[in-house]
């Protein structure tokens, strides 16, 4: 069925209703039952479609209708119903290939700018005294005109918010948090925080309100850090306030900006340029949090600095889609158009990653005439784009793009110079820039209108003794590297030594800096500091060269790689070898490891492709050697040559190079698991009989007393050893053994049944088990005869303890609630199993008091689908009988372990749905297997499913 077909809503409901019982019908596996779907059926608890099910509706129904969906349907739908209101939306308008124009603002000229103004709020309301009505912001839309903020209205907004903090007591200097999309609230919280003499601490805004607590548990340490007096979010968080009130002592209160919008008269304060404008966390739930302090001084003379350089003015137009909780996108974007009185026009970064073709043609429709992106963003439209997306597109407009945030790639930027010149871009319009949050944005450009300046050296001076000899012969082995320009009028900055001296021209060293717009430092991190400054200078944390008074970054201090006294740099085999047939481009990655018994750097490279022939591995592995050693004079010490999604990713498209080094020492990219089983059998005393009832009361209290006191005894003591063991087999015989000891002492009899079926697996899997009981992971690990990873949800991170302990033994953290991290955690655990390692899940992902088996979600077995993995069944017996969820003191009895045979997936072609119907198999089949072995009911039955969807009904 087609678009034309469906244009009423009630024609789409039909359609969308039988897409879903389609869908639970190839899940369920139940084809002679028709499943009960309501419109009013919730996703999760009725219908039990996961997040990954879900993205799977969700793709098909924009394929049979022929639309787009926004990208927050995925977390926002809750329920048919929902999800009808947004496609009776999207099926009202044509596809984005035929996007109308808009109706271009026409701004008048603005002759003067704030240049008295002292702070950020002065040059608001200097704006509002000249032209209150000019627009300010224009909300991205993919059809026709989004919404306009002008200044009068930000202004007064903004005021609203701030009476309304002022009657909850703020007081000058508190901090306070927003958790907002970039939406007309985030700008007004913003202003709203300062006009009241708060600080504002932007942040990333959780999926929807229902995640806030676990979204907050992530940030716990920033909130904490920063010492928070409220946080302002989405009306839906307001029921979450006490929760989060228990974590932070300074949390008074949990808002929305509607709520907080009062009427009255507000009493404006009084500010000063070296008060603290906002804090800028670089980073958040892992390690020590970073907020650096930027005051409105630091802020005006990052801002006017890059304006006059850029020659802004009133009639530029700055298209956006950079997160407003990053320095690039709140102060390069929005505070600069406001200071020069620029529109903004400004889209969600959802919607650029999912379509990169909006950016490019929003600054069509718009006029934009600059924008800005890390380098990732310009790779991402070079990679994704076809012609059909581009059809009609004139990027005439845009004069500057600014390109920086991460390392500028040569290859990139006159790649993309290149295939969009046919569109109007010009190459001279792309800058690359250097800058840092320790700088509040901006440190160094090259000259306007100048284009890349890309600096060719000899590769052997640069790699043996960091000397950047021009290559003027042009015939030798060379490097190259982009000038990012001169720092900004007021700043300088300097490249030294391993002894803080300062080194000449073309010298490789440390990038440090200093100016008007640097930081005071670290908010309440004195360790930190120590580190960041060294006397008057900040450090970067780059190495850099100068050239002709430019800067020309070289990389990250902690990702070049020193082999026989060289200096190599990763990105630039990277690039060479991703242009390799048979490679996956951008999935390659080149990191050093220490070879503990020379103790020199080993050249590592991980790349991915879909080759499994052995003589085209080895044919490929031959291309990569020479060409790394084109370009370093030596081939690489080891190429490990892995399937797709082995090597490891940022969101936002980055390699982490330290995350594969850490892998590839462990042993786990690319290495087969040797096989090791243990085939152990303790013989122990079984339960007494039930007969004696009376006698058993006093016998089973004292049995559960002596059984947890043997946990609390051996529990506590185990962990504190496996956190300090050196060795991963260490602290695996430990734990077994722990275990073992403990099973014996609580006369708990374990078997294990089906061993044999492992014997013949060399390869790693993936094990899926029925989750009954907290004992079920000790078992597993003191039974299981391979050592495996388990997956474990992301709230244990947030405890110090099981996180550090989890850590230690590998384990795997998946994302529960927010749907597009949970689906980016299993790509990731993914790739980690096809490059060695074995994971467990338990894919009931929780347990009940009651036994029964329940729906299995499908994440484990979409990621055996898309690497061709076996799937091992393990069915436990006995466990919830011994300690159930709601029962505090364990009970007396024997567990039955059962081990299935491998279950591997077919060979299939590689497209969405393929996978799909693999991982639907594999999990069909799987859990069978585990229901014969497990001793408890099926509870995913037909009839129960629709009892279920009647009561909630009914409620």
């Amino acid at each position: 069925m087609t678009l034309r077909h469906t244009q009423d809503t009630e024609g789409l409901a039909t359609v969308l209703l039988e897409s879903i019982r389609a869908l639970l019908l190839e899940i369920r596996h139940q084809a002679a039952a028709k499943p009960e779907v309501r419109l009013d059926s919730t996703f999760d608890h009725d219908l039990g479609l996961d997040s990954l099910a879900r993205v799977e509706l969700f793709a098909r129904l924009e394929k049979q209708l022929d639309v787009t969906l926004p990208e927050r349907t995925l977390t926002d739908a809750e329920t048919p119903r929902d999800l009808l209101r947004v496609l009776a939306s999207a099926c009202s308008v044509p596809g984005l290939q035929t996007m109308d124009e808009v109706s271009r603002l026409t701004l008048d000229e603005v002759a003067e700018t704030p240049l008295a103004a002292a702070n950020l709020v002065d040059a608001l309301r200097w704006h509002c005294d000249i032209h209150p009505d000019r627009p300010h912001i224009q909300f991205y839309a993919d059809r026709g005109d989004g919404r306009i903020l002008s200044y009068g209205e930000l202004l007064h907004e903004s005021e609203a918010v701030a009476l309304g903090l002022q009657r909850f007591d703020l007081q000058p200097g508190d901090t306070v948090v927003l958790m907002l999309q970039a939406d007309a609230d985030y700008f007004f919280s913003f202003f709203g925080v300062l006009l009241a003499g708060g600080i504002p601490v932007p942040l990333y805004p959780a999926p929807r309100a229902s995640l806030l607590r676990d979204h907050l548990h992530r940030h716990l340490g920033v909130l904490k850090n920063c010492r928070a007096v409220a946080i302002i979010t989405q009306e839906e968080a307001k029921p979450l306030a006490s929760l989060l009130k228990r974590h932070l002592k300074t949390l008074k209160h949990v808002t929305t900006r509607g709520e907080l919008s009062a009427t009255g008269r507000f009493r404006p304060l009084t500010l000063q340029g070296q008060d603290t404008a906002f804090l800028q966390y670089t980073s958040g739930s892992t390690g020590q949090p970073k907020g650096v302090v930027l005051s409105h001084a630091n802020l005006l003379a990052n801002i006017r600095g890059m304006g006059m350089h850029l020659q802004v003015t009133a009639k530029d137009v700055f298209v956006s889609w950079l997160p407003l909780y990053h320095d690039m996108g709140l102060i390069g974007a929005w505070l600069g158009s406001l200071y020069y009185a620029a529109l903004l026009v400004i889209m969600s970064p959802f919607a650029f990653i999912a379509r990169p073709h909006r950016w490019l043609w929003a600054i069509h429709r718009h006029g934009g005439t600059l924008s800005a992106a890390p380098n990732f963003g310009y790779e991402l439209c070079l990679r994704r784009l076809k012609d059909a997306h581009l059809k009609g597109l004139d990027l005439g407009s845009w004069r500057v793009a600014l390109n920086g945030a991460e390392p500028v790639s040569p290859k990139t930027v006159r790649e993309f110079g290149r295939r969009f010149a046919p569109y109007g871009f010009r190459a001279e319009a792309m800058m690359p820039v250097y800058g840092l949050a320790e700088d509040s944005v901006g440190l160094t450009f090259p000259p306007l209108g100048r284009g890349v300046l890309i600096d060719t050296v000899e590769r052997g001076a640069f790699e043996s003794r960091g000397q950047a000899i021009p290559d003027d012969a042009g015939d030798g082995a060379v490097l190259e590297f982009a000038s990012c320009g001169a720092p900004l009028p007021g700043h300088q900055v300097r490249v030294v030594g391993p002894t803080n001296h300062e080194l000449p021209e073309r010298q490789e060293g440390r990038l440090q800096f200093q100016g008007p717009s640097a930081t005071s430092g670290y908010f309440h991190n004195p360790q930190a500091n120590k580190k960041l400054f060294c006397g008057q200078w900040l450090d970067t944390g780059d190495l850099a060269y100068i050239a002709n008074g430019e800067i020309h970054p070289t990389g990250r201090v902690k990702d070049i790689i020193i082999r026989a006294g060289r200096n190599i740099y990763p990105h630039e085999l990277e690039e060479a070898i991703s242009s390799l047939n048979g490679i996956r481009a951008g999935r390659v990655t080149a990191f050093g490891s220490t070879d503990l018994a020379s103790g020199t750097e080993r050249l590592i490279v991980l790349a991915e492709t879909r080759l499994g022939d052995e003589a085209d591995l080895a044919d490929l592995r031959r291309a990569i050697n020479r060409a790394v050693t084109d370009l370093i004079g030596t081939p690489a010490d080891d190429v490990v040559l892995a399937p797709p999604h082995t090597v490891l990713m940022t969101s936002s498209g980055k390699v982490r190079r330290a995350a594969s080094r850490k892998l590839y020492e462990q042993g786990r990219i690319g290495k087969q698991q040797h096989d090791r089983w243990w085939v152990v059998r303790l013989f122990l005393s079984g339960m007494v009989p039930w007969s004696r009832r009376a006698k058993r009361v006093f016998t089973e209290i004292m049995y559960g007393v002596y059984a947890r006191s043997l946990f609390y005894l051996f529990g506590p003591l185990t962990g504190l050893i496996v956190i300090f063991l050196p060795k991963i087999e260490w602290r695996w015989s430990l734990m077994r053994t722990v275990v073992r000891v403990l099973a014996r002492l609580t006369a708990t009899h374990v078997q294990v049944h089906g061993s044999e079926s492992l014997a013949t697996m060399r390869a790693n899997c993936i094990y899926v088990a029925n989750h009954a009981s907290y004992l079920d992971s000790y078992i597993l690990v003191g039974y299981l005869p391979r050592r495996f990873s388990f997956v474990a949800k992301a709230e244990l991170r947030h405890n110090l303890l099981f996180r550090t302990l989890l850590n230690r033994i590998k384990t795997g953290f998946v994302e529960r609630f927010d749907a597009r991290k949970g689906v980016d955690d299993f790509e990731r655990l993914a790739s980690q199993a096809r490059g060695g390692r074995s994971y467990l899940f338990f894919p009931e992902g929780t347990f009940t008091r009651s036994p029964g088996l329940l729906k299995f979600h499908l994440g484990a077995f979409v990621a055996a689908a898309e690497g061709g993995l076996a799937v091992v069944p393990i069915a436990i017996q006995g466990t919830r009988s011994i300690l159930r969820g709601t029962d505090w003191l364990p009970h007396r009895g024997n567990v039955t372990v059962h081990i299935g045979t491998p279950i591997c997936p077919e060979d299939w072609s590689g497209d969405h749905q393929d996978v799909w119907r693999k991982a639907v198999a594999l999990r069909n089949a799987a859990r069978t297997e585990i229901l014969k072995h497990c001793g408890e009911p099926d509870l995913v039955d037909e009839s129960i499913i629709v009892e279920r969807s009647e009561d909630k009904a009914r409620e």
